[in-house]
C-alpha cells in the first residue's frame, strides 16, 4: 500500500528541508529527505549499468567537477532518480502522513505516485544566487546547481503543477502549511510522542546513512574522523525546533538531544 504523501519539490536553495522539517515537526508527520538516499541511488544506478552514474564514480572529484555544465547535469541523475524515490515512498508504511522533498521531486514523479498534495518553491532569481553564495560553492556546483533551477521551474511551469515563488520575504513554511492546511489537518499522525522522537530518530539515522554511504565510496576523502553535523533534536515536543551538532557516525540506539531537552514532556505540556 503507497502511503499518503504530500510532495514538496524546488532547486538546491528554495528552502525545502527546512519547510519539510518544521511541518514534520509540528504536526507528528514522517519526513522523507531525497538527498539522504543519494548514494543508495546512485548504487542502484550503477548497478544498472546507467552510464552518467557509472562515469560520475570513474572520474576523480576534481576532474568530476570541472566537467561541463551539461555533462554534470547527466550525472546528477535528476531524471534517474525520480523512478527510486517513487520506490522508496511506496515501500514506506502507510501511516503517519509523510512529507517528500528533494531536487529530484518532479511534476512526473508526482504523477507517477499520487499524494495528497504537490508543492513546489521557486526562488527569485535574485534570492537563489543569494543562497548559492551564502553556501560557497566550487564553481562546479554552482553551475550545475543554476542550471537544476532552470530545469526545475521548466518542468514545473511546463507541467501547469502547483509552485510559490519564494522571495525571501514570506514565511514560507506558513504559506506552505496554509496550501496544505485540510491534507495536513486530514493525517494520519503520530499518535504521541514517542512515535514523534522515533520518527525524528528515522530521519536522522538517514542523515547518518548518507554519510556512511559517501565515505564508502573507494575516492571519498578517508573515514569521517571529527566530522560532525547537524541533525534534527528528537525530543519530540511539537514547538522545539533545535538542532544537534553531533559526530556523522552516531552509534545505534543514541539519543540526540538539545541540551536541556529531553523525550519526557516539559512542565505543563502534554507528551502526547
Amino acid at each position: 500500500m503507497t502511503p499518503d504523501v504530500l510532495w514538496l519539490g524546488g532547486p538546491p536553495g528554495a528552502g525545502k528541508s527546512t519547510v519539510a522539517e518544521l511541518l514534520a515537526r509540528r504536526h507528528g508527520l514522517r519526513r522523507y529527505h531525497a538527498d539522504t538516499r543519494t548514494w543508495a541511488h546512485r548504487d542502484r544506478a550503477v548497478a544498472r549499468g546507467v552510464a552518467a552514474a557509472v562515469r560520475f564514480e570513474t572520474l576523480s572529484p576534481d576532474d568530476r567537477w570541472a566537467a561541463p555544465v551539461d555533462e554534470l547535469l547527466a550525472m546528477a541523475l535528476h531524471d534517474e532518480r525520480g523512478p527510486m524515490v517513487a520506490d522508496d515512498v511506496r515501500a514506506l508504511p502507510p501511516a503517519p502522513l509523510t512529507v517528500a522533498e528533494g531536487t529530484v521531486v518532479t511534476p512526473r514523479l508526482a504523477g507517477a505516485v499520487p499524494g495528497r498534495a504537490a508543492l513546489w518553491l521557486l526562488p527569485t532569481p535574485e534570492l537563489l544566487e543569494k543562497r548559492l553564495g551564502e553556501r560557497e560553492l566550487s564553481a562546479g556546483r554552482l553551475s550545475l546547481y543554476r542550471r537544476l533551477a532552470g530545469v526545475i521551474e521548466t518542468e514545473v511551469r511546463d507541467a501547469g503543477a502547483p509552485f510559490l515563488v519564494v522571495d525571501g520575504d514570506t514565511d514560507v513554511v506558513a504559506a506552505v502549511a496554509g496550501r496544505w492546511r485540510a491534507e495536513i489537518a486530514a493525517g494520519p499522525h503520530a499518535a504521541g510522542r514517542a512515535e514523534r522522537c522515533a520518527l525524528l530518530r528515522e530521519a536522522n539515522e538517514a542523515v547518518v546513512a548518507q554519510y556512511a554511504g559517501f565515505f564508502a565510496r573507494p575516492w571519498a576523502p578517508g573515514p569521517p574522523d571529527g566530522l560532525r553535523a547537524p541533525f534534527s533534536c528528537e525530543c519530540g515536543d511539537t514547538r522545539c525546533t533545535a538542532r544537534v551538532e553531533h559526530a556523522v557516525t552516531v552509534p545505534a540506539g543514541t539519543a540526540l538531544l538539545a541540551p536541556g531537552h529531553t523525550v519526557t514532556a516539559a512542565p505543563g505540556v502534554s507528551p502526547s
